[in-house]
């Protein structure tokens, strides 16, 4: 049974809101995750652009695809998620601030919660953009399963982190993807 626009309304805004904590905890330990949001860490970390912006940049050439592959409603509900990220990661350092987070525990945590949130977006045919389209498509289009196809994303953003990030906090970032 599908759900409600307003069960739908509830589910994104709850997700959302727990991948953006657990965003600020990788932050501010240092930590990345897969995906295009690795990638705007990654971004990131060379930068000093903010993530929110970067995220959402980042994910800007994915929406056409997603649009002629995945559907509207799809698209739409994915642009809602990574601007609602985007937004959220540019404003909590205004009302929540991390000055010191174990990372072991941030990656323990973070890990979590962005997993959890994860799982509201896909429950509610939502996504974070850019990898999950691809993986998405990958297995309608072609049968190829889109946990393989995403994490062989993620393994290519984390191979890319060694070359920006400590090994250490690389390791506590595949720590939080497992």
């Amino acid at each position: 049974m599908p759900h409600s626009l307003t069960e739908d309304a509830v589910a994104i805004f709850t997700g959302v809101l727990l991948i953006s904590v657990g965003v600020a905890f990788f932050t501010s330990a240092g930590l990345l995750t897969g995906g295009t949001a690795g990638l705007a860490f990654l971004l990131h970390y060379v930068t000093g652009i903010s993530f929110g912006k970067l995220f959402f940049v980042v994910n800007l050439p994915f929406y056409w695809f997603a649009w002629t592959r995945m559907g509207r409603e799809f698209t739409l509900k994915t642009f809602i998620c990574v601007a609602l990220l985007s937004l959220l990661t540019e404003l909590f350092p205004h009302v929540m601030q991390v000055s010191y987070i174990n990372p072991l525990f941030a990656s323990l945590l973070g890990g979590l919660l962005l997993g959890t949130g994860c799982l509201f977006l896909a429950r509610h045919r939502s996504s974070l953009g850019g990898a999950t389209i691809v993986s998405l498509y990958m297995q309608n289009r072609y049968g190829v399963r889109a946990g393989k196809v995403q994490l062989a994303i993620d393994c290519v953003v984390l191979l890319l982190a060694l070359f920006v990030v400590p090994l250490e906090r690389v390791f506590y970032s595949v720590l939080a993807a497992v």
